[in-house]
């Protein structure tokens, strides 16, 4: 690969809100490394109607996966100025059932959405690092919740891992800067596939949120390429939730 353009790495981006962050940095002009845990058609389908895009399969609950992917984007492009950690999952416990909150849900939502992103983003850090300029400072985007500010979401286990996401994202923001910006998105209740039929939940946004509707894609898109093309943020955890969160 040469020297330009810059080059992207999503997690968890054949669906859903990595997806659409994906398809926005390639609009951008950005070379994008799409993900998923499983070897997805889907996400062999979305490489090849995506300009640019080129699919890595990885499950990052496994710590040598993790390795494998930064080396197989970086052998592939030769760089690496982005890296979007968005792969995640939810239990849906209710959060007063405090025994079916098992440890070993704990240790997997914790291993997926803290462990995971860190190291790869100590993996990266050379890389990132090195693609690094005064006008375009490498970037990490980190995508949290609304349950990682509120005592909300699905289950405890998953509303923690996501504010403990939340700490590591400005910790790692004080230590990496200049050379790479750290911030964070946390998006409350999303249109995608996943949330279609989450009618109860999508009744209470479009009641009580400010601005009486859920998220569309696009809404967490532009925040996303807003972090990722500035200059200057860091440490930054945008809500992006229609105002839920000052209910």
């Amino acid at each position: 690969m040469t020297d330009n353009p810059r080059v992207a790495l999503v997690t968890g981006s054949t669906s859903g809100i990595g997806l659409a962050i994906a398809q926005r940095l390639t609009q951008a002009g950005y070379w994008v490394a799409l993900h998923s845990r499983a070897s997805s058609v889907a996400g062999l389908q979305e490489a090849a109607a995506m300009e640019n895009t080129k699919y890595f399969q990885a499950d990052l609950l496994d710590e040598g996966a993790r390795k494998d992917l930064i080396d197989s984007v970086y052998t592939h492009y030769g760089r690496l100025d982005v890296l979007v950690n968005n792969a995640g999952e939810s239990s849906v416990i209710p959060h007063d059932d405090l025994l079916a909150a098992t440890p070993d849900i704990w240790h997997r939502l914790y291993e997926l959405h803290v462990v995971a992103p860190w190291q790869l983003v100590a993996l990266s850090e050379p890389y990132l690092r090195a693609a690094s300029s005064a006008d375009h400072p490498a970037s990490v985007l980190n995508i949290s919740s609304h349950a990682g500010v509120r005592p909300k979401g699905a289950s405890i286990p998953y509303a923690a891992s996501k504010a403990a996401l939340i700490h590591v994202t400005r910790l790692l923001a004080k230590t990496l800067g200049p050379d790479i910006r750290v911030n964070a998105i946390a998006p409350g209740l999303v249109d995608t596939p996943l949330t279609e039929d989450w009618a109860a939940i999508r009744e209470q946004w479009i009641r009580d949120a400010p601005m009486r509707r859920s998220a569309s894609p696009k809404d967490i898109t532009d925040v996303a390429l807003m972090l990722t093309e500035s200059a200057y943020l860091t440490g930054e955890v945008i809500v992006v939730d229609g105002g839920m969160n000052l209910l």
